[in-house]
């Protein structure tokens, strides 16, 4: 910790919070390629979620690269930074009581397993979606595939950039294969034996 910081001890604690929204925070983690169907199904989990009564927050990608994150890049270096800063902000929102989902490439293990320490083992449910290559960039929602054929982009996941599949994941969804509706069903229902009180 810096010299001179001395971070204040609060009457209302965590523990507080949960029993007052009644649920167990929990962040859960969709990681995947670009065009692997994160964002589309992070946001269906909360949607089902939120209407089973849960309170939650919802972290995309590109949404944060418009406020908090704006001033970074795509590199490594700054990809690292972009997860750090998110990780952060979710382990404060799970302070709060909140459920919440996060939808980001994150393409490094090591990246991803710094979340996992800063907000608990416990708390962190990794769902990796697994999805070819090859479909994500037929897909390629953004064009962003098209741009890094076309040399235009230097630093994607998948082509100029390696992407690193999670090792042990909470679960895995092959939204290639698997109708969005059966994943979310599937989602959920494990998800809220974790956090259900």
């Amino acid at each position: 910790m810096p010299k001179n910081i001395h971070p204040s001890v609060f009457k209302v604690k965590s523990e507080h919070r949960v029993k007052a929204l009644g649920q167990r925070p929990r962040l859960i983690w969709f990681t995947g390629l670009s065009g692997s169907g994160k964002s589309t199904l992070a946001n269906a989990t909360e949607d089902a979620l939120y209407g089973m009564g849960y309170h939650t927050y919802l972290l995309d990608g590109d949404n944060v690269r418009t406020g908090l994150n704006k001033d970074l890049t795509f590199s490594d270096k700054d990809r690292v930074e972009n997860i750090r800063r998110i990780g952060e902000v979710a382990n404060l929102m799970l302070d709060a009581g909140l459920i919440v989902i996060s939808a980001f490439i994150s393409p490094f293990i090591s990246d991803r397993e710094l979340i996992r320490d800063l907000v608990g083992e416990d708390n962190f449910l990794e769902i990796y979606l697994d999805c070819p290559l090859e479909i994500c960039e037929e897909r390629d929602v953004k064009g962003l595939y098209k741009k890094a054929r076309q040399g235009l982009i230097k630093d994607l996941t998948g082509i100029g950039s390696p992407y690193e599949p999670p090792l042990t994941p909470f679960e895995v969804v092959h939204t290639a294969e698997e109708k969005m509706e059966d994943a979310v069903a599937r989602l959920v229902e494990k998800i809220n034996k974790k956090i259900k009180i």
